[in-house]
C-alpha cells in the first residue's frame, strides 16, 4: 500500500470536490507552498492513486433522468465474462458489478423513461443465458467520500506537517 499521510488524504479530498482546483487554492487549504502540492499531486498520480480527473455530469439534463439497478440471474456455469459481455452489449448499462452470492450481477442503467427502461429489461432477459431479472428504480443518490478515514483527517483537526514543506 502506497505511504499516503493526511495532508495527500486532504490533497485527495479536495480534488475529488473538484478536479479542476488549482494548485494555488489546494496550497491556501491545506497549508504548503503551491510547489509541495504540485509535488503531492504528482506522487499521487505516479503512484496510481490518482488514476485520472473526470467530470460531473447532469444526466437528466441530458434527458436520461431515469437511474435503476437490474439483478441478473444466470445458470452457475456461466463465465463471469459471459455476465460481463451480456451486459456491456446494452448500451444504457453504466456499470457492472459481478457478484458472490444470489444474484450473479448488478447493472446500473440511465434511460429516457421507464418505457424505455422496459425496452431495456427486455433486452437484457432475451441476451446469453439470463434466467432472471429484478429492477430497482433509483429515487436519489447520496455518495460517501471515497477516502478512507484517518485518525484526525475527518474530524477536521489540524493536522501537522513537515517543516520542509513549508
Amino acid at each position: 500500500m502506497p505511504d499516503v499521510d493526511d495532508i495527500d488524504h486532504q490533497v485527495l479530498r479536495l480534488l475529488r470536490e473538484d478536479g479542476r482546483r488549482t494548485f494555488s487554492e489546494m496550497a491556501e487549504r491545506v497549508g504548503l507552498s503551491v510547489a509541495a502540492v504540485k509535488r503531492r499531486v504528482d506522487r499521487l498520480r505516479d503512484l496510481g492513486v490518482i488514476t485520472g480527473f473526470t467530470v460531473q455530469i447532469d444526466y437528466a439534463k441530458l434527458g436520461w433522468g431515469i437511474e435503476a439497478f437490474t439483478e441478473l440471474r444466470y445458470p452457475g456455469t456461466t463465465p463471469v465474462s459471459e455476465i460481463v459481455r451480456t451486459a456491456t452489449d446494452v448500451a444504457e448499462v453504466q456499470e457492472v458489478f459481478t457478484i458472490a452470492g444470489d444474484p450473479d450481477a448488478l447493472i446500473h442503467v440511465r434511460v429516457r423513461d421507464l418505457g424505455h427502461l422496459q425496452q431495456v429489461i427486455d433486452r437484457l432477459r432475451r441476451a446469453g443465458d439470463v434466467t432472471g431479472t429484478k429492477t430497482l428504480l433509483v429515487l436519489g443518490t447520496w455518495t460517501r467520500d471515497a477516502l478512507a478515514p484517518r485518525s484526525g483527517w475527518s474530524q477536521g483537526i489540524p493536522l501537522a506537517r513537515s517543516r520542509r514543506e513549508k
